[in-house]
């Protein structure tokens, strides 16, 4: 697979608690010079994004990020906040324990209250593979394709473990047409990339493509 294929579908991440505006800037400056579908950066650095890239770059941001278990009020307000700032994207995380004790129709209607906020803005929901049996996460495709919400993404990269090649296998056997996937956490090398690619992931959260990218001058 070609390298700018991999790289048009990657949103280069950077969200560690430490990350500087300078680091930001630079994430900024890559996912222009390396046409990345967005880069996904903590919601403080949106308008300096935004004012610095002049519209030139799709900006990815977090909502209720990385534990989930805000209230739905604080994260729709989260999302609303983003938009305004310049985000073009939004990565959500559900609450996990809301789901683990089954209560659905919490979970479906914080979905569906953020895809609300986000009108035509893309929204992805984070639904946190490592925490989650089998059974959940089926039944999170039923409820993010119910929600229509635009994808389902694996990780935050936050928790015990990332996005896993059998995961996204388990996505596209249960989740509807209209609901695209991303991989994200972990994705190391370019092999991984194409890997998750093939197996139908549209979108991928990783830091490491561009590294990579970089340090092998690979473009």
């Amino acid at each position: 697979m070609d390298i700018k294929t991999i790289l048009n579908h990657c949103d280069h991440t950077l969200l560690k608690q430490e990350a500087t505006w300078d680091q930001i800037k630079e994430i900024a400056d890559d996912g222009m010079k390396y046409e990345t579908a967005s880069i996904c950066i903590p919601p403080c650095y949106i308008k300096r994004v935004h004012d610095y890239t002049n519209g030139k770059l799709n900006i990815c941001t977090v909502i209720g990020f990385p534990n989930g278990n805000m209230t739905t009020e604080s994260k729709v307000f989260e999302t609303k906040d983003a938009l305004e700032k310049g985000a073009n994207e939004i990565d959500m995380v559900i609450n996990i324990g809301e789901l683990k004790a089954k209560n659905y129709d919490y979970v479906l209607n914080e979905i569906k209250e953020i895809k609300a906020a986000c009108g035509d803005h893309i929204l992805k929901v984070i639904i946190e593979t490592c925490l989650l049996t089998d059974e959940e996460k089926i039944k999170m495709c039923e409820l993010v394709t119910e929600a229509k919400a635009d994808y389902i993404k694996t990780s935050t990269g936050f928790s015990t473990a990332g996005a896993t090649f059998a995961d996204i296998e388990l996505f596209a056997k249960h989740i509807g047409p209209d609901v695209k996937m991303k991989a994200a956490g972990g994705i190391g090398s370019i092999a991984d990339a194409e890997k998750f690619m093939e197996l139908g992931a549209n979108r991928l959260g990783t830091s490491r493509i561009v590294k990579i990218v970089k340090e092998e001058k690979l473009l």
